[in-house]
């Protein structure tokens, strides 16, 4: 059983929107990522792994993170058609850079093209070589389209990389495809309910 639409307002909520990083930012080496906590950005340093942003030009890579930064503001306010205009220059001026098709994915996505979206994800991972904030998110929105593709397999091996790579929420989402930790979880949840109310079993 795939997950319903609010896991993934709740991977977009914990995970920056899943959106690349698009500016500079003081104290991490890469990018800032767009509306993803402070902390949990340190602790992850970006998924584990540097990306190779600093093999394309510095110009073209500010036009770029200028463009994508633009789409997500656009995707945000719910333009997706223009959101897809920006990520779709971005891809034409450094169609290496992995970002802009984990970007383009998500508006894909939004827009209802899941094929398309499969295929910039597939895009950005290669271009990525499975390392890196791309790669990371990447697989996340990949493993997440797979579940609700009810591809539960191919969905649990996409959130271990992620999680490999440091994503939170794959981590959340394996345990979730594990019905023996799922139900572990739930009954001790109960127990702890249990133990914190032990008037209310008695008065069922």
């Amino acid at each position: 059983m795939g997950p319903d639409l609010g896991t993934w307002d709740r991977y977009l909520g914990m995970e920056g929107r899943s959106w690349g990083c698009t500016k500079q930012g003081s104290g991490c080496p890469q990018p800032r990522c767009l509306r993803l906590p402070a902390v949990e950005h340190r602790l992850r340093a970006c998924c584990l792994c540097h990306d190779t942003e600093e093999t394309f030009a510095p110009e073209l890579l500010e036009q770029v993170r200028d463009l994508e930064l633009q789409g997500v503001s656009a995707a945000e306010s719910g333009d997706v058609s223009t959101a897809l205009e920006r990520f779709n220059e971005a891809i034409r001026l450094l169609p290496e850079r992995a970002s802009g098709y984990n970007n383009r994915a998500q508006a894909l996505r939004l827009k209802g093209d899941v094929a398309g979206a499969l295929r910039d994800l597939d895009t950005a991972i290669r271009l990525a070589r499975g390392c890196g904030r791309a790669a990371c998110q990447s697989f996340v929105q990949r493993g997440l389209i797979r579940r609700l593709q009810a591809r539960d397999e191919d969905a649990r091996r996409d959130f271990q990389r992620a999680a490999r790579l440091g994503s939170a929420f794959a981590r959340q989402q394996l345990v979730l495809l594990n019905p023996y930790s799922a139900l572990c979880n739930q009954m001790l949840c109960e127990m702890l309910g249990r133990l914190r109310n032990p008037n209310s079993a008695g008065s069922d």
